[in-house]
């Protein structure tokens, strides 16, 4: 089984000892990830809604570093500072995630900043034959050859 580290330049980078993601075998796992913007590595908004598109976001991009994408995601685990968050990031994470969606557990937790509201981690499974396969059929047909 294939196991190794997934490094993503489009997500926020790591804020302590771990990597932003592993694969093995056929699993994904994203490491707990939170609303920085990538660039600035900054918290730009004080809305759960901003907040928890710019964390998908960011897990997203982790996995596109390995060719998976939401719709590989199986589970979800997301901590919120305050559970009365819940409806405004619920909406935002509906409107992110296809139907069906992943399984999710959801806990309110406390953060070392307070200005963040929302961290996630997910597991996706993503076959590598399977990204391979996607990467394939969205190439374009060869045109006609020039005689």
């Amino acid at each position: 089984m294939a196991k190794y580290v997934i490094t993503s330049k489009k997500g926020a980078p790591p804020q302590g000892a771990y990597s932003q993601g592993w694969r093995a075998g056929d699993f994904v796992f994203v490491t707990g990830t939170g609303p920085s913007d990538p660039v600035s590595n900054t918290i730009t908004s004080d809305a759960i809604e901003k907040q928890t598109e710019q964390t998908i976001r960011n897990m997203e991009s982790i996995l596109e570093a390995d060719g998976a994408s939401l719709a590989d995601v199986v589970k979800v685990t997301a901590h919120l500072s305050d559970i009365s968050l819940f409806p405004g990031y619920n909406t935002t994470y509906a409107s992110i995630f296809a139907k069906p969606h992943p399984v999710r557990t959801t806990v309110e937790s406390g953060f070392a900043d307070p200005k963040m509201l929302i961290e996630l981690d997910c597991v996706a499974y993503a076959p590598k034959s399977a990204a391979s396969a996607k990467k394939k059929t969205a190439k374009k047909p060869a045109g006609k050859k020039k005689r």
